[in-house]
Parts: structure tokens; C-alpha cells; sequence
């Protein structure tokens, strides 16, 4: 049995679906916030909900009573997937608190789950590119300092490492977090750019380009990012393994496509896939924001066998035509 959290989430919802499709028997939780679009959350679970293999619980993972209980009840799981948290650097402005709520006590809370399932083989855990922050050396290598967080977000998907380093260390918990790089596909996040460049384009409105459209971002499928995760979730790591963090069973990978992508560029793909012309509002960068992505995959390629097979030019139409289907358009 596999334990996945934010399962109504985009990445969860596929992660879910795959192993669902090979097999797997999933437990999984979700607390439906309504940082975006619920609907689409239920939406997705609708599709999960048609497997027998599949079970969902409505669950804060900041919650500690229910988080206590959610363990007991399934303490023949093997397998944590960790993928719920408060997501988005801009919305950190507004809201820190459900940071602090979500990934810094949830994931303790998930951690403190793993420390008490007598069959766990395996924690895997989303952290973010998000955690070089203010790192200018290029390509991103799981190697470099992340000492420079530029948003709450950051520091607190920098924190969850952090956490898991000390309960690898104290409790042998095998875990590998995963920095995901820009995550974009079907089923996606409203709050996304990718996401509201085309809904903003289909209803004629302009979009807002930032920094002056001079960023780039390394763009990964999420077809790519699913099999990542789950080739990690298979690949549990030992002391003393290749990349482990002193004697904890504790590594972390990037999950990215290994080419950075234009802002401008990126746009005249969905521009081209959606077939008219966006209005452009461009502006300065926006706080928290980073001019550049650039992941380095060696170590993922290495231990994983993680190769991104999807470009912008083949996953952006598939975005269109999803989106385009599911909003009507």
C-alpha cells in the first residue's frame, strides 16, 4: 500500500492515476483547500475514484490528530508519497501563515507519520527548484549551496529537507525529496503562467509578462515528472549510498527537462498552439521571482534513469487541446 498526500493536487492527482494504472493500492489524502479552483480538484478525484484500488480520505496534513489516526489505520503502508503543500511563491505574500501550516507542520506531521509505519521502505517527498533562490551558477546542481531562499516558499521547501535530513539521521527512515522544475501539462494549476496565459488568450484578454518577458525556465511534462517520482519511489536509498547526506538514508534529485525555455518563446508556443496573437503586458520581475531555472539531471539520470522525453513543442498543444476541452472552449 502507498500512502500519496495531495492527491486532488495537479502533480498528485497524475502521480495517483499511474500508480493506480500499475496496480498499486493508493491511500490518499487531501484537504481541498481553495487556493484555486476546488471544482477542478474534485474533478480530478472523480477520475481517481474510479479505480478499486483507490481510496481517499479528506485530511489536513496539518492536523495532528487526524494525521495520527490516518497512520494507525493503515500501518501495512510501505510507501509515503508525499506531494501535498501550499504551492506559489506570490501567494506567500498574502498568506504565510498557511505556509507555515502546511509545509512546515504537515510535513512534520508526514514525518512523524513515517516514523511510525512498522513496513515503511520508502518516504519520497516533493521539494522545489524553487530552493537555489539566489544561486547564479547554471546549470542548478543538487551539489550547490541552497543557503539564499528568495521567497517564504523557497525557505520552507528548503526546511522540509532539512527536517528529513534530521529524522533519516535520528529514526533510519530511507527518503528522497525531489526539487520539481516547473511542472506544467493537463489537469494543471490555474495559478501557473502557462494556465493563465491560456485562459487569458482565449478570452481576449492580455497577458502579464514579467521581468519584460527576459526569463527563463526549464519547463518539465508532467508525463516526465510522474515517472521520476516513481522510479524514486522504487530506488529507496541506504547509508553511504551516492548522494546520501552524511550516514542518513537521505538524498535529494532534481526533476527537470535539462534545457531552458525562453519566456517569449514559450508564449509563442501557446500562441501558436492556441492559433491567434496574446496582448502583452509586460512588467518588472515580481518579488520572490528568479530571472532563471537550469537543472542539472546527472545524479537523477544516474540513480533514477530518469530521461524527460516531452518539449514544449509537443506538451504545450496537448495542454491546448486539454484545456480547450475540459473549459469548452
Amino acid at each position: 500500500m502507498i500512502i500519496l498526500t495531495g492527491a486532488a493536487g495537479f502533480i498528485g492527482f497524475h502521480t495517483a492515476k499511474s500508480l493506480l494504472d500499475q496496480g498499486f493500492i493508493v491511500a490518499a489524502i487531501d484537504n481541498l483547500n481553495d487556493y484555486y479552483d476546488v471544482s477542478l480538484k474534485l474533478a480530478r478525484l472523480e477520475q481517481l475514484e474510479l479505480y478499486d484500488n483507490f481510496t481517499f480520505e479528506k485530511i489536513d496534513i496539518a492536523d495532528q490528530d487526524a494525521m495520527r489516526r490516518f497512520t494507525a489505520q493503515h500501518a501495512q503502508a510501505t510507501h509515503i508519497v508525499h506531494l501535498a503543500a501550499q504551492a506559489g511563491v506570490r501567494h506567500s505574500f498574502d498568506d504565510p501563515y498557511s505556509y507555515g501550516q502546511s509545509n512546515l507542520v504537515g510535513h512534520l506531521n508526514v514525518l512523524e507519520m513515517a516514523r511510525h509505519l512498522p513496513k515503511l521502505a520508502h518516504l519520497v517527498y516533493a521539494s522545489s527548484s524553487s530552493v537555489y533562490g539566489a544561486n547564479t551558477k547554471q546549470p542548478f546542481s543538487i551539489e550547490d549551496t541552497v543557503n539564499e531562499p528568495v521567497s517564504l516558499y523557497a525557505a520552507t521547501k528548503r526546511s522540509c529537507e532539512l527536517l528529513t535530513q534530521s529524522y533519516a539521521h535520528l529514526y533510519n527512515i530511507p527518503s528522497t525529496g525531489l526539487r520539481f522544475f516547473t511542472v506544467y501539462g493537463p489537469w494543471g494549476r490555474p495559478d501557473m503562467a502557462y494556465f493563465s496565459f491560456t485562459r487569458n488568450i482565449t478570452e481576449g484578454k492580455p497577458i502579464t509578462v514579467f521581468n519584460h518577458g527576459d526569463m527563463q525556465r526549464d519547463f518539465t511534462w508532467i508525463d516526465d515528472c510522474v515517472a521520476g517520482i516513481i522510479s524514486a519511489m522504487n530506488t529507496p536509498p541506504a547509508s553511504g549510498d551516492a548522494y546520501c547526506f552524511g550516514d542518513a538514508p537521505h538524498r535529494v534529485f532534481n526533476l527537470g527537462h535539462n534545457s531552458p525555455e525562453d519566456l517569449m518563446e514559450f508564449i509563442s508556443v501557446i500562441e501558436n498552439a492556441l492559433g491567434t496573437t496574446a496582448e502583452k503586458k509586460k512588467e518588472q520581475m515580481a518579488p520572490g521571482d528568479v530571472e532563471k531555472t537550469y537543472a542539472d539531471i546527472d545524479a537523477t539520470t544516474q540513480i533514477l534513469g530518469y530521461k524527460p522525453l516531452t518539449s514544449i513543442r509537443e506538451g504545450i498543444p496537448k495542454f491546448v487541446a486539454w484545456y480547450k476541452d475540459y473549459y469548452k472552449v
